[in-house]
């Protein structure tokens, strides 16, 4: 079971919530910068925290790691980064640049080797979702995590959603009853379609680089707010999958569908590379009344006796109002990772992916066990 003090975090749609042992952490000087490197830039979404983020004086990028140089070279001129900041593996940027977290933006394959890589420096990590392409990577992710005693975080842009944070305040208010129901809607068009960089595109589509296609890639997002939701593990795992667009996705599936099961509630994670458009949503069914997220900052909701209402959700606490904000928590101010981003919650992510992936190879439901 995951903790219980998961949830005290945030404010309550519907109140504040009393204040909770993260909030009462020591403050964090907003004029000490967070000396960060980077490993990897394959992944895609390293261009939006660059520009997101390069004007912060709460962070320092002092590194970069990328083993190849065109990318590197292409990376430095869009964002006007000094050549001097690159390198061409991990471990010299670690030895060169002594920052103090990393954030991995590698193919998810490689996540493992770079943590292994940090931990043998005791630096904390905070990677792109999902935390890694097998049980067996995840195990390892967690051993060097505990032999270098660091943090690893998880980042999902759906963590930072009020919504996502409204909705579940309101399961764990009980204002809407015992779970019995939830409906996770994850992904876009497509990869090729949105039009991503080449070399974040080649790795998508690479079943070991990946881990899988839509499954992995928007699975992830379903599978860890289920987590969050339930504080558990479901007891089983059934998916199917498909190659909807063979002639752009020959090796990894498109859409996914997977269905996870627990004592009283079920959750079905809809992870696809065929919407119509781009959405990140989620429907929670209570016994006596629902959820629904709409977008980041609002929530449809229905309550027992009451029409359903549309809210605005509260703001979250500042320093978990973003990865930037919550990586300096966590590294500069001890916050203990908790929930969504934490790596006990995301050892279940990956249990649930993993058995995805047997379930949906195979034709057959997964069972989980519940002995770790």
């Amino acid at each position: 079971m995951l903790r219980p003090v998961l949830a005290t975090l945030f404010l309550s749609v519907a109140a504040a919530a009393p204040a909770s042992p993260q909030t009462t952490q020591p403050t964090i000087q907003a004029s000490t910068p967070l000396r960060i490197g980077i490993a990897g830039l394959v992944h895609g979404h390293v261009g939006g925290f660059l520009r997101q983020n390069l004007h912060r004086t709460d962070i320092q990028l002092v590194g970069v790691a990328e083993p190849d140089k065109q990318l590197s070279e292409t990376i430095a001129k869009q964002f006007s980064l000094s050549q001097d900041i690159f390198f061409a593996s991990v471990e010299d940027m670690l030895v060169k640049t002594k920052p103090q977290a990393v954030l991995i933006y590698t193919n998810t394959y490689d996540h493992r080797a770079v943590v292994e890589a940090c931990a043998r420096h005791g630096l904390p990590v905070m990677m792109e979702k999902p935390l890694a392409v097998s049980n067996e990577d995840a195990r390892a992710i967690q051993a060097a995590a505990q032999r270098g005693n660091i943090q690893v975080l998880v980042n999902y842009e759906t963590t930072w959603y009020r919504s996502n944070r409204a909705a579940y305040d309101l399961v764990r208010e009980n204002a809407i009853g015992d779970i019995r129901k939830v409906v996770v809607h994850d992904g876009h068009q497509g990869p090729k379609e949105i039009n991503v960089e080449p070399w974040f595109l080649s790795w998508l589509t690479d079943p070991k680089l990946n881990g899988a296609g839509a499954l992995f890639d928007f699975g992830c997002y379903g599978a860890d707010l289920m987590t969050w939701l339930m504080d558990q593990r479901p007891d089983a795992v059934t998916a199917v999958t498909q190659r909807i667009k063979p002639d752009i996705y020959p090796r990894v599936d498109d859409e996914a569908t997977i269905v996870l099961t627990y004592p009283k509630a079920q959750a079905i994670l809809q992870a696809s590379w065929n919407w119509p458009f781009s959405r990140k949503d989620m429907e929670v069914y209570g016994k006596t009344g629902y959820a629904i997220t709409v977008a980041a900052n609002a929530i449809r909701v229905r309550l027992p006796g009451q029409e359903e209402k549309m809210q605005d959700a509260k703001p979250l606490d500042p320093q978990e109002s973003d990865s930037v904000n919550y990586l300096r928590a966590v590294v500069l101010g001890g916050m203990k990772p908790q929930g969504l981003s934490s790596l006990e919650t995301n050892m279940i992510v990956t249990e649930i992916l993993d058995a995805a992936r047997q379930s949906a190879a195979t034709g057959k439901t997964i069972h989980l066990t519940q002995s770790h």
